[in-house]
């Protein structure tokens, strides 16, 4: 591993160091809170010559994947970054992005959808775009987001997958948080990621393709979307090869998940983002009280690992579920609970699991909380439905 620097920065500029030492072709975005500050500190390289990127500024965020998909059908290594409502308004864009099979890398800085306006963080923005056809990346910290956006990149380009793909971080807890990160060699990253070599081009007339054509009643559609779906699958593969080689190289592994005290554990918590420092510190905490939690730390959610899942939790008789969203779908649980229950369907050994909510629109996660979810479990205290972690009581 060869350290270039360290440095104490916020979650927004350590991105944005991994987007100039990737140098992507094209970078469209619109600025919105608190994802502004990634493009904010990219337009500052570009300006000043330390990265050769041309840089689009545009009048929405709809403008501005449309931009990306535009350069990346021309074969261009394209990124953009954005937050909450504005991927709501890419929306359209999201599926277009993938359909075409444009490998383009998405920072999306975790902040809740209004109503009420709130521009704090929970999940309810890349949760609703789950199944758009983009691949999902959860980052616990600055060096986590700068180090998932270095292989993203990686990954999306793979010829196995060419998906797009999102890095998230959570809203002002990391974005505006300081803390220190390790950046690598300038060399190093960029010979990581490698030069892209995109399979197709609008733009070589020698070779002329059709790109988002209609595609009707007696067109091969459902073909499409078929290979669309495998490639998802492929990106399992994948997501693991890049992150054994990112940690041959820089030395750090990364998988699509991490445990912590889970060996003997007789309670797991699945956590994902920021909330997972929390819930290891109180993992700790509980196990200094005799208690026998453990946790596992969900990095990657889309391709979602349900197989690993199991096996890795195979063991476990209770497993709490921390959403950072809802899905107001009237039933039980949110996003992760659901997935990692259906994952669970055809298990031989099927733990109890308990959907628990916190942190809604950027709400405090303390350790207290997260220790209370610990003992509940342990005490065998299953509540019917949801948990909600952190409600205030007048409104329970």
């Amino acid at each position: 591993m060869t350290i270039t620097k360290s440095a104490a920065v916020v979650g927004t500029d350590a991105v944005a160091e991994a987007m100039r030492q990737i140098e992507p072709d094209v970078v469209a975005a619109y600025p919105i809170t608190p994802q502004t500050a990634i493009v904010e500190t990219f337009a500052t390289m570009v300006a000043n010559g330390e990265v050769n990127t041309e840089m689009v500024n545009v009048e929405s965020e709809h403008s501005a994947l449309s931009a990306c998909i535009g350069a990346a059908g021309g074969g261009a290594r394209v990124m953009t970054c954005t937050s909450s409502q504005g991927l709501a308004l890419m929306w359209e864009m999201l599926y277009i992005a993938s359909g075409l099979r444009l490998p383009i890398v998405m920072p999306n800085v975790n902040r809740t959808l209004s109503a009420p306006i709130n521009i704090h963080c929970d999940h309810s923005d890349s949760m609703g775009a789950r199944d758009s056809g983009w691949i999902q990346l959860y980052s616990e910290n600055s060096q986590e987001a700068y180090e998932n956006t270095i292989q993203a990149a990686r990954i999306a380009e793979n010829k196995e997958v060419l998906l797009p793909a999102m890095v998230l971080l959570d809203g002002f807890i990391i974005s505006h948080g300081t803390e220190r990160v390790d950046f690598y060699e300038d060399e190093k990253v960029r010979n990581f990621v490698g030069e892209y070599q995109p399979p197709y081009t609008m733009l070589d007339p020698e070779n002329p393709i059709t790109v988002g054509a209609f595609d009707g009643l007696y067109g091969y559609f459902f073909e499409f979307k078929r290979a669309q779906e495998e490639a998802m699958k492929n990106a399992l593969k994948v997501v693991k090869e890049v992150g054994e080689e990112f940690g041959e190289k820089f030395g750090k592994n990364y998988g699509y998940f991490e445990t912590y005290q889970l060996e003997d554990a007789e309670v797991a918590l699945i956590a994902l983002g920021s909330g997972a420092g929390t819930t290891r510190a109180a993992v700790q905490q509980l196990r200094e009280e005799g208690l026998k939690v453990g946790m596992l730390k969900l990095r990657l959610f889309r391709p979602f690992p349900a197989e690993e899942l199991v096996k890795a939790l195979s063991h476990v008789p209770v497993i709490g579920v921390l959403d950072r969203s809802l899905t107001f779908s009237g039933g039980p649980g949110g996003p992760v609970w659901q997935e990692i229950r259906s994952a669970f369907y055809d298990a031989e050994n099927k733990p109890q699991i308990v959907s628990f909510a916190y942190g809604l629109g950027g709400r405090d996660f303390s350790p207290q909380q997260a220790k209370e979810a610990g003992r509940m479990l342990v005490e065998g205290n299953f509540p019917e439905g949801t948990c909600y972690l952190g409600l205030k009581e007048e409104d329970n």
